[in-house]
């Protein structure tokens, strides 16, 4: 177990507590949770997410899966007629919001933990994980779970917050720390929880730590591609034949 995995964002707490927090977190801001993201970025997690739907290539007959999916925005994206999109999450209230909207004719929505993903082995051709991997309790065992369910030769795309380019960082912080939690407190009336989310971004491994730990679970062809300067990373990593 990691130091992130008995972390909530600068705070030491058990395992346990950490699963507990973070699912209150995503509760609390459930009907606001798109709106916020579209004010922390400007709107550019839409590109970054434009981006990772256009690597993914969904093809027909392919069953993919949107894991930590929320409001299952990515995988609108990804849906079509012609193939299978599952979004699992653990928090009902997430996708509950995402479920009200419009565009989710051909998506399955799933309730369950990335360490502990509902499916058998071998089953998904593609895997796609949006700034939902940092809020795993146990980051190892959901990499293993990923790698489980994936068919051989299938592929994980994980898109999440990184280390920003030094240049950058002392606006990128002075933002994150001093602009976010108000907006948290002004639009989503949860001002804690963006603390978190902020902290859990500075807890989170740089790029090449956490493409080790891919090759660790088991990955092949591990890669990544810094976005907007490292603020976002897209990583890529294959389940061998």
């Amino acid at each position: 177990m990691s130091e992130l995995d008995r972390s909530f964002g600068y705070r030491q707490v058990s395992n346990d507590e950490r699963r507990d927090r973070i699912r209150r977190v995503f509760r609390a801001v459930a009907p606001r949770y798109d709106l916020m993201n579209d004010l922390m970025s400007f709107g550019i997690h839409r590109l970054w997410k434009a981006l990772l739907v256009r690597a993914v290539g969904a093809r027909p007959g392919q069953t993919l899966l949107d894991l930590a999916g929320g409001t299952g925005d990515v995988g609108r994206a990804l849906s079509g007629p012609d193939r299978t999109v599952i979004v699992c999450d653990p928090s009902v209230e997430m996708m509950q919001a995402g479920r009200a909207r419009p565009g989710n004719d051909h998506l399955r929505w799933l309730a369950g933990e990335a360490e502990a993903i509902p499916l058998a082995d071998g089953c998904i051709d593609s895997l796609t994980i949006s700034f939902g991997i940092r809020n795993v309790t146990r980051l190892d065992r959901a990499l293993a779970e990923m790698h489980r369910v994936l068919k051989p030769g299938g592929t994980a795309f994980c898109l999440e917050f990184s280390r920003a380019h030094p240049l950058l960082r002392p606006f990128y912080d002075l933002f994150s720390f001093q602009v976010i939690p108000r907006l948290g407190a002004l639009i989503a009336r949860e001002p804690e929880a963006y603390t978190y989310l902020v902290e859990s971004i500075r807890k989170f491994p740089d790029q090449d730590s956490f493409a080790a730990q891919f090759r660790d679970a088991g990955f092949a062809d591990v890669r990544y591609r810094n976005l907007s300067f490292g603020i976002a990373c897209l990583h890529i990593a294959t389940k061998a034949r």
